[in-house]
């Protein structure tokens, strides 16, 4: 029997066809990103590979927890706040509408000041010919970067603070309301702006008293309040009516006879904001 001699290493290498075929090489664990089925971030790339214990970036349900973390808790909060100021508010002027019926009444019992609730987020405040309506808003708001108190340190330091709870003042004419005048108008006589801090920021009529408006150190009082319902009421006194011209009234139509509108009205023309306040009901955002 011939003896045959083993291919060596050099004739394999030159004789590539000799050699025995390789095994196929084990399936890699590792994947292409375009190959895998593991979980995906909210940009559609995958994350990880199927099984990996490896956590997985933020998904839609986390964005929207953080959303709800960060601002709704927040906005909650600060609603609590102007629910609690509100009170206060509504608390001070039952004690002021007091203390002054105590002054007049002895004066002249004709003139009345009254103290009237209407429902847990408006209250009047009734006094001679004038009507005071304190109102809270339901909603949180902000504004924008450049207005009022936006800019501050204070603010920049927590974005929860560029968020609002609000509270207006307006004053009609007590007419208005008892004869149910449509058409007469009120007035912003001011809103007070309250935070996640129970700070406020106070803006309004030039009548107003205003005090320092840097939110740091303006904490929301009951001597604040105070202050508050004693300048609005102030303003509203001082701020008398004015007739309209004998031109302007020489018509009436059977509408505004029939629904009680009365043309010789005067309207509250001595109100008037400063140039930083005047865009105040204005760039809400609810």
């Amino acid at each position: 029997m011939p003896h045959t001699t083993p291919p060596t290493v050099t004739s394999l290498v030159e004789n590539p066809a000799a050699a025995p075929a390789a095994p196929a090489p084990e399936p890699s664990a590792e994947k292409s990103p375009e190959a895998s089925a593991g979980a995906t971030a909210t940009n559609n790339l995958p994350t990880s590979a199927p099984g990996s214990p490896a956590e997985a970036p933020a998904d839609r349900l986390d964005q929207i927890f953080e959303g709800l973390q960060q601002k709704s808790i927040a906005k909650q909060a600060i609603f609590r706040n102007t629910r609690a100021a509100f009170d206060m508010l509504r608390l001070v002027s039952q004690e002021l509408v007091v203390e002054l019926s105590r002054k007049i009444t002895p004066v002249d019992s004709n003139v009345l000041i009254e103290y009237r609730p209407v429902n847990d987020m408006e209250f009047h405040i009734k006094f001679s010919g004038d009507l005071l309506i304190f109102v809270m808003h339901s909603n949180i708001v902000t504004f924008p970067e450049d207005y009022g108190p936006m800019a501050s340190k204070y603010v920049e330091e927590d974005f929860r603070r560029r968020f609002f709870g609000h509270i207006m003042a307006y004053n009609f004419m007590a007419d208005s309301i008892k004869y149910q005048r449509m058409n007469d108008p009120g007035y912003l006589v001011g809103r007070l702006l309250v935070n996640i801090d129970s700070h406020y920021f106070l803006e309004g009529v030039q009548q107003l008293e205003l005090p320092d408006n840097d939110m740091a150190d303006n904490l929301i009082t009951p001597d604040m309040m105070r202050l508050f319902v004693e300048s609005a009421m102030i303003a509203a006194v001082n701020n008398d009516l004015i007739a309209p011209p004998m031109q302007d009234i020489q018509k009436i139509t059977v509408k505004q006879k029939v629904e009680n509108q009365q043309v010789s009205r005067g309207s509250k023309v001595g109100f008037s904001f400063s140039n930083e306040q005047h865009q105040s009901i204005d760039g809400l955002v609810y």
